[in-house]
């Protein structure tokens, strides 16, 4: 029996979360400009400093409840139990509220120490004090978000994110200005402030009554909300501690101007990354979670999710390799230009993320703690490692080369977990898909250590154009224009990507063939199109070995004299 595809909901959910990260990349760049200008690359490493401090703790005192308050409660709401609904929203409150306490509380008692370990000495102890309040504030805004994630009211999540960023952005600036430095741990407070003011705005329009709970229901209820949690937390904990080893590391093996250039870098390469792994959190988690015990049904799911996403994000990455310095420009000022070749390196390992969080997706519906913490536990030892051992050789880059290698070793590992769990195997467009984008990728990468800069951005922006044009005329077969949300159908009918008039096309299903794992593979997507980036890849392969060989082996003046000889050749054949 055919089965109905999910690539429109897949769509809606990642437009709904786009335009909301477009508006915070639009403000974020207002802010990260001015915190830029206002700090240099040292207080832009100070900030990023603070920030491993209080999301080290938050992953340790918020107890994974934020992701497993979203599964606890997409259950209850899939059960269709108004009882039950009510009672884990209720514990989830009342637990992230304990939670958010006690972090702060161990945050501002242990202030000394972290200092230490951090800074070297203790004089950021009061500002370390001060972050505690980022705890609470922070760690009880995230269960009110689980609970608005659980309820899969993507819109409210959304303009919770919108608003939260630009309250945060008008408040902090004027403390960064006035106070520089000293007021880096005041505007992370006054962030997080807006951040749970905002949650809790929107948290309480779903109207849930509050049901009677006794002590032993609220422990019963709690002790199973910190027992999935506990997982997530030792997730959340060890890539928290992983950026906040690296982060030593860097500043321990090449300075705090360092840094800051890799918290640039960093900030910016899941910068297009970060919206389309938001819309798996926030949407496509919850779905599979209420199918998470049918297997065949649950890896559809994945391949289908897997194959949008490699489609929205291919385009990206690359823009985001190709216009490296003038997005680093953009965002903060010429003293980070030093962060360019970092951030290239960052998004490969960003395009291996796209492939992995999909299938990582299974693990974490199907509620396997074990597999779970394994795969997370083996992903940090190889990046740390990997870490340590590149920044001793390749400086400030090698922090990117480790990211992207210990990638590339995740994308295996979670592939034959998810394997042994489910069964799951990846489409055949899913697997073509990837080769095509990754093989544009790389090669696009390589070109900028061989070509000319500006050969090679050139070249870079006709593989973002084609491959731009590709995703969307694939999207387009996928789904049909009923299932597009109406503002991405006017940007696509002003393009002129589709006919002028979409209410011909109302009610159209998807122009492709179904496979036997449900994959649609839209029938003539743009074999042109694909035919072309093929040939293009091959053009710039060769142009690549050309200018390889001229200077490795001096081609250009064995090639000047083949020609001078061809002129001599051409023009006794001419006089004859």
């Amino acid at each position: 029996m055919t089965k109905k595809h999910t690539y429109g909901q897949i769509l809606k959910s990642s437009a709904v979360i786009g335009g909301s990260t477009l508006l915070n990349i639009a403000i974020g760049i207002i802010r990260t400009k001015a915190m830029a200008m206002l700090l240099g690359p040292s207080g832009v490493g100070l900030m990023g400093l603070y920030a491993s401090i209080t999301e080290l703790t938050i992953n340790i005192a918020g107890m994974g409840i934020n992701s497993s308050g979203v599964r606890q409660i997409a259950e209850a709401v899939g059960s269709g139990d108004t009882e039950r609904i009510a009672r884990t929203a209720t514990v989830l409150r009342r637990v992230s509220i304990f939670l958010g306490i006690l972090g702060a509380v161990l945050l501002a008692v242990f202030s000394g120490p972290v200092s230490t370990l951090t800074f070297g000495n203790d004089q950021h102890k009061f500002a370390v004090t001060l972050l505690s309040l980022v705890v609470f504030f922070s760690t009880v805004s995230a269960g009110q978000g689980a609970l608005i994630q659980g309820m899969r009211r993507i819109s409210d999540l959304a303009k919770m994110g919108i608003l939260g960023t630009l309250f945060g952005t008008f408040i902090s600036i004027p403390m960064i200005y006035f106070f520089r430095e000293e007021g880096v741990a005041p505007a992370l407070v006054l962030i997080a402030a807006m951040t749970i003011l905002t949650s809790w705005w929107y948290s309480r329009k779903i109207h849930i009554f509050t049901p009677s709970i006794t002590a032993s229901q609220l422990g019963y209820e709690a002790a199973a909300l910190l027992k999935l949690g506990f997982a997530f937390m030792a997730s959340g904990l060890l890539m928290a501690g992983a950026s906040y080893v690296v982060r030593i590391i860097v500043v321990r093996q090449v300075g705090y101007d360092a840094a800051g250039l890799y918290q640039s870098a960093w900030s910016l390469g899941g910068l297009y990354i970060g919206f389309i792994l938001q819309a798996i959190g926030a949407d496509f988690y919850p779905r599979l979670t209420a199918v998470a015990n049918d297997n065949n049904d649950c890896n559809r799911m994945v391949n289908e999710q897997a194959y949008v996403s490699l489609l929205l994000a291919g385009p990206g990455v690359i823009a985001t390799l190709v216009f490296a310095p003038l997005v680093i420009a953009l965002f903060y000022t010429s003293q980070f230009q030093g962060a360019v070749e970092v951030l290239r390196w960052l998004c490969l390992g960003m395009a291996l993320r796209v492939i992995s969080w999909p299938m990582g997706c299974i693990i974490a519906a199907k509620g396997a703690q074990n597999f779970f913490l394994f795969s997370e536990v083996a992903w940090t030892v190889v990046y740390l490692g990997l870490a340590w051992v590149c920044v001793g050789f390749f400086s400030l880059n090698g922090v990117g080369i480790a990211f992207f290698a210990s990638y590339i070793f995740h994308v295996f590992m979670v592939y034959l977990i998810v394997r042994r769990l489910s069964g799951f195997r990846w489409s055949a467009a899913n697997i073509q898909l990837s080769f095509l984008f990754l093989a544009l990728i790389a090669v696009v990468f390589s070109s900028f250590y061989v070509l000319p800069p500006l050969l090679a951005m050139l070249v870079g922006a006709l593989a973002v154009l084609l491959s731009g044009v590709y995703s969307v005329q694939v999207l387009l077969n996928l789904v049909s224009l009923a299932e597009i949300p109406r503002p991405v159908l006017k940007l696509l009918q002003w393009f002129r990507l589709i006919s002028s008039s979409s209410s011909e096309y109302d009610g159209l299903e998807p122009m492709g063939e179904m496979e036997a794992d449900g994959t649609i593979v839209g029938n003539k997507p743009s074999a042109c199109i694909k035919a072309l980036l093929v040939a293009f890849m091959l053009c710039l392969v060769f142009s690549m070995w050309i200018y390889w060989y001229q200077g490795g082996y001096g081609w250009s003046a064995e090639l000047g004299a083949f020609e001078s000889k061809l002129e001599t050749l051409l023009s006794i054949f001419l006089r004859k």
